[in-house]
């Protein structure tokens, strides 16, 4: 194989809320100690959808049960691995958390924000896009299906 083919990566972004005691809060996690805090991800496996690859974080890594209601945003990106360039295509889905435990496994750590303290803690400009993005289509999908937004 040629190590100079542009490899190309799949990832998933999960953008899960939920409504806690009439607060809306958005899902953000840390996946290593000395890292900042950001929207679950998950690279997407051979012969698997984006949207499969989220459902699968959230069940496996975090043991909550949520619904994909929409496609939050999606951008592409390039990261040096071993002196290869490989591109990397972020799918982000906005969430519903639908049930699960009170203790996400799979993290460093996890806190469920209401949005203008999730975007503040948030490192990477793109996720803070993301996110706002995320909420946009949470307000349009509430309209669309008649649901109660907070």
């Amino acid at each position: 194989m040629n190590s100079k083919i542009n490899q190309q990566v799949s990832i998933g972004g999960a953008v899960v809320f939920r409504d806690n005691r009439g607060k809306r809060q958005f899902l953000l996690v840390k996946t290593k100690e000395d890292g900042g805090w950001e929207i679950p991800k998950v690279m997407v496996r051979k012969g698997e959808s984006s949207v499969r690859s989220v459902i699968r974080l959230t069940g496996e890594q975090g043991g909550i049960t949520a619904r994909v209601l929409e496609e939050a945003g999606r951008y592409t990106g390039n990261v040096l691995v071993n002196g290869i360039s490989v591109s990397q295509k972020y799918y982000y889905y906005l969430m519903l958390q639908k049930g699960g435990p009170s203790e996400l496994i799979g993290f460093q750590a996890f806190k469920w924000l209401e949005f203008p303290d999730a975007n503040k803690k948030l490192d990477s400009k793109k996720e803070k896009e993301m996110l706002k993005g995320a909420k946009e289509v949470l307000k349009e999908w509430e309209t669309t299906h008649k649901v109660k937004s907070y």
